[in-house]
């Protein structure tokens, strides 16, 4: 059985998606022109932190929470969102991400290259998140 690889999968979803520096997200950030979207895992959060003022909505939920047909519907998530801009770990999971968003119909949305890791190193705050 011969499968498409993940990275093959990111590389394509890479094509059809907007991908911004970690210096254009802070440029936006700044102008507060954008909403940040971590889409890790919560147990990465509690161990690594997260970047201040970002939303966590993980990536298994994304879909969900986002499609107000959805059960899982969460409204709240979205009220005064402006370009939502994903971000994993490493920019791998996010670009899969931003690639569902855009078929799922949103215009809006972009994913950060190279992740959290990058935008620790651009200088973006890194928070606590709290075990709820």
């Amino acid at each position: 059985m011969s499968i498409k690889s993940s990275q093959t999968l990111v590389e394509e979803a890479q094509k059809k998606i907007e991908t911004l520096s970690p210096n254009e997200v802070k440029n936006l950030a700044e102008k507060k022109e954008i909403t940040l979207i971590d889409v890790r895992d919560i147990r990465e959060l509690w161990k690594e932190g997260t970047i201040e003022n970002s939303k966590h909505i993980p990536r298994g939920m994304l879909e969900f929470w986002l499609d107000p047909e959805s059960t899982y519907y969460q409204s709240n998530k979205i009220k005064e969102i402006k370009k939502m801009v994903l971000f994993c770990a490493l920019g791998w999971r996010s670009a899969l991400a931003t690639k569902s968003l855009v078929e799922m119909g949103f215009t809006n949305v972009a994913h950060v290259d190279g992740g959290f890791d990058a935008l620790k190193k651009s200088g973006f705050k890194v928070v606590v998140k709290e075990k709820k």
